[in-house]
């Protein structure tokens, strides 16, 4: 840079004196549709099944088949098509999954369905 430090450039900022805007804003009211209960509950399934199918396909994440457990999909079928979508999603896994699936099945009773974007 420069050989003397009484050269070297500064940045200025100028404000303006606006009287408008009161000391302190009012925060704004937001409705939430989903409680942080569900969203937790959801969040904590999600992270078991992600750790179960590491241990169903007995390798790392990266060599995991293409594999997507929707939740929401499976809350729209009964219990015997729950079932069986899940046999179905994992019938390239050479363990026995009967573990699993019940695991899963009984986590997901109560849980509500999601819409719209907050669903990925």
């Amino acid at each position: 840079m420069a050989s003397e430090p009484s050269t070297q450039s500064r940045v200025m900022f100028q404000t303006t004196d606006k009287t408008e805007e009161p000391a302190h804003r009012k925060l704004g009211k937001l409705t939430v549709k989903y409680n942080r209960k569900d969203l937790q509950r959801r969040l904590d399934i999600e992270e078991w099944i992600d750790g179960q199918l590491h241990l169903l396909f007995d390798c790392e994440e990266e060599e995991i088949p293409e594999l997507e457990i929707d939740i929401d999909e499976l809350l729209e079928l009964s219990d015997e098509g729950q079932r069986s979508r899940l046999q179905e999603l994992l019938q390239e896994c050479g363990k026995p999954k009967e573990d699993f699936i019940n695991g899963l099945l009984y986590r997901i009773k109560g849980l509500r369905k999601m819409s719209g974007p907050l669903k990925k």
